[in-house]
């Protein structure tokens, strides 16, 4: 069994953490493949060899699988060399089980590679990569930051500090500070007056009784960890911050369109995160759809012999997913974006909240592909403009009329003319 062979001179890497498997697999006229084999350390040097075995042999395809942590330096330093890379995901690559080495692994990925049996993944530009890693750093230290709150209140739960009935926030300015003299004076009773800002409007009386607990010597020092830590790791949140900031200089154009889009006007780092995982250029993405569902948030396709097996969404966009969830959330409450709200209603009607939340998703990335690929700010017109019915449809004049307000129209009565 033959395959049609599309690159008759390219390379497959199979990396690892100390040694780099590389086979050069090069095709004549009469589709005969010769194939070139050798090993390469991981070491700066001996990924500056292989590039240089690479000139040897005329290669500038090369495909690689996206291992761990361990194809970055790989990655970068090929595309130095202007080489073209491609990253494919293992799954899509994986070799039949048995007879297998990590030589023929490498050979395996150049068979499939020339081929054109390779799926491959989307890599943005360098200064995108760069954005990307730190805004995913700020997300981990936000996640940390939860984390130490959690334990602060369990801190507090055990004390028997009843902070987060009388407070929305346990760890806002009022709260800090009862938290605060606490623990410089464990034990002691005093009058919470002076520590409850002005604009609280839960009573001084029921506050006072919810901090008429004890505080044990082992909780005061968890507890006291807890906040140190909480405010280091602000600290450093507002130097990244800063650092991304800096880095985003040169996608204001891009990411003041973005921020047109409903839900992320309110933060400035939303539109920032957005951008880190998808890069300003659209072009790598042919449609919409193929956004969708690069974010994972669309239905896969899982059909044999007319049986549907799943339609779960993938596991992809692990930290691009997230942020849209929480402003579709915010969306379906807004009174002021009904191409939001009355389609969330409408599928929550059939389908349920969480595949609703997850149709908003796909909305908001569908108007993000449009404004950065047209490079318009949003409008709801697209979502709102009419669709002419597939067959004939009597409707009374109620019914127009709630199908008008449905899709976001304010109707009013035209004034009688003055005879």
């Amino acid at each position: 069994m033959s395959f049609k062979i599309f690159k008759f001179n390219c390379c497959g890497l199979d990396v690892h953490k100390t040694w780099i498997y590389a086979c050069i697999g090069i095709t004549d006229s009469n589709n005969r493949t010769e194939y070139k084999q050798a090993r390469f350390s991981s070491f700066s040097k001996g990924l500056h060899q292989l590039c240089v075995w690479l000139a040897k042999y005329n290669c500038n395809d090369v495909c690689m699988e996206s291992t761990g942590k361990y194809w970055i330096p790989v990655f970068n330093i090929l595309e130095q060399h202007k080489i073209r890379v491609t990253l494919s995901h293992p799954k899509y690559t994986k070799p039949m089980k048995g007879n297998k080495t990590d030589r023929k692994d490498a050979k395996w990925i150049c068979d499939l590679y020339m081929c054109g049996m390779v799926k491959p993944s989307f890599i943005p530009p360098a200064d995108i990569r760069e954005l990307r890693d730190l805004v995913r750093y700020r997300f981990k230290l936000t996640c940390m930051i939860t984390g130490e709150k959690n334990r602060a209140q369990n801190c507090l739960t055990v004390s028997n500090l009843k902070l987060d009935d009388v407070f929305s926030d346990v760890f806002g300015k009022s709260s800090r500070s009862i938290t605060e003299q606490i623990l410089q004076h464990p034990g002691e009773k005093f009058d919470v007056s002076p520590f409850v800002d002005s604009r609280c409007k839960t009573p001084i009386e029921e506050i006072q009784a919810a901090v008429d607990g004890n505080i044990s010597k082992e909780q005061d020092v968890k507890l006291r960890q807890c906040l140190d830590h909480i405010d280091e790791l602000q600290k450093h949140i507002s130097e990244v911050e800063q650092e991304i900031l800096r880095l985003s200089d040169k996608y204001e154009a891009a990411l003041n369109l973005i921020r047109t889009v409903p839900g992320f006007d309110k933060n400035p780092m939303t539109a920032i995160q957005v951008l880190s995982e998808i890069g300003g250029d659209m072009s790598v993405f042919p449609t919409a759809k193929h956004l969708v569902s690069w974010a994972g948030c669309c239905p896969r396709n899982d059909k044999s012999d007319r049986k549907i097996k799943s339609t779960r969404i993938s596991c992809a966009g692990s930290y691009f997913k997230p942020v849209l969830v929480q402003i579709a959330n915010a969306l379906i409450k807004s009174k002021k974006h009904f191409e939001f709200t009355t389609r969330y209603k409408r599928i929550k009607t059939r389908r349920g909240h969480k595949k609703a939340i997850i149709a908003r998703c796909r909305m908001i990335l569908t108007a993000i592909w449009h404004i950065l690929t047209d490079l318009k700010p949003y409008t709801s017109d697209g979502f709102l403009e009419s669709r002419p019915v597939k067959k004939e449809k009597v409707l009374t004049t109620s019914q127009a009329l709630n199908l008008l307000r449905q899709r976001g129209y304010l109707i009013k009565d035209e004034p009688s003319p003055v005879s």
